[in-house]
């Protein structure tokens, strides 16, 4: 995929993020770093100036290092009558370190979390107000999210995740790149005891991070985000414009 240079909040010469932070044996470096190194906070600052928006951090690990990392809008989260204290409900722009795969993975993602949940997670509960049912009801035959997704996975390379994250989920690669009734099917299919979602993403190999540098990482982060913006907003109550 063409990586182009983006607008980002902080200058060039202030990005002290490294490669190295992207560990494909422990995740995401977060910990024990300066703010200027810390991707968590160059990217909601790169977002904000780029959307206009106020932007939640979100994600899953603990200590110095942490596996995935969302960006979800804030006034999308505002806007659900009934969820709006919660973020499972909010399409969101990820990154994450995927150790079993080696490799790094960033793009948008829409849960649908449970169905039928265990009684410690039943705030979990998919509800009327999320994502979800917006994602589901895009994914038509000739619809405008299909056109998205055709351009992303069999033009720019991006593969599509869509199922039970407890199993092994599917993926779909341009050579087996699924109609829409197919790929509507295969997520309603999730079991209703299985935390469950959709993620549209860009691989990257260890060797290709390696051979970046922090620059070219953060700026190849915030143009796949741009480039899935489209399909985010087919899925969300608010329209996310880029202004650079």
């Amino acid at each position: 995929m063409p990586i182009g240079r983006v607008g980002l909040a902080l200058p060039m010469v202030a990005i002290g993020f490294r490669p190295e932070f992207l560990d494909f044996e422990r995740g995401i470096r977060v910990g024990n770093l300066e703010d200027n190194q810390r991707v968590t906070r160059i990217l909601k600052l790169a977002l904000e100036s780029s959307y206009q928006q106020a932007f939640v951090t979100e994600r899953w690990g603990r200590g110095v290092y942490w596996q995935w990392i969302g960006f979800l809008p804030r006034a999308n989260r505002t806007a659900k009558p009934i969820s709006a204290h919660v973020s499972f409900g909010c399409s969101k722009f990820f990154l994450m370190v995927d150790l079993q795969e080696r490799l790094f993975k960033c793009g948008l993602q829409v849960e649908r979390g449970y169905l039928k949940a265990p009684p410690e997670h039943r705030h979990c509960v998919l509800r009327p107000d999320w994502d979800w049912h917006r994602l589901l009801q895009a994914l038509m035959p000739k619809s405008v999210m299909e056109r998205e997704l055709r351009r992303l996975v069999l033009r720019e390379g991006f593969r599509l995740q869509a199922g039970s994250w407890e199993n092994v989920p599917d993926v779909f690669f341009k050579s087996n790149f699924p109609d829409m009734v197919t790929l509507r099917s295969q997520l309603k299919a999730a079991p209703k005891n299985h935390w469950a979602g959709f993620q549209i993403f860009y691989p990257m190999r260890e060797s290709e991070v390696r051979a970046a540098t922090g620059v070219d990482l953060v700026e190849s982060i915030m143009a796949v985000f741009k480039e899935v913006t489209p399909a985010m907003n087919l899925c969300m109550q608010i329209q996310l414009a880029c202004a650079v």
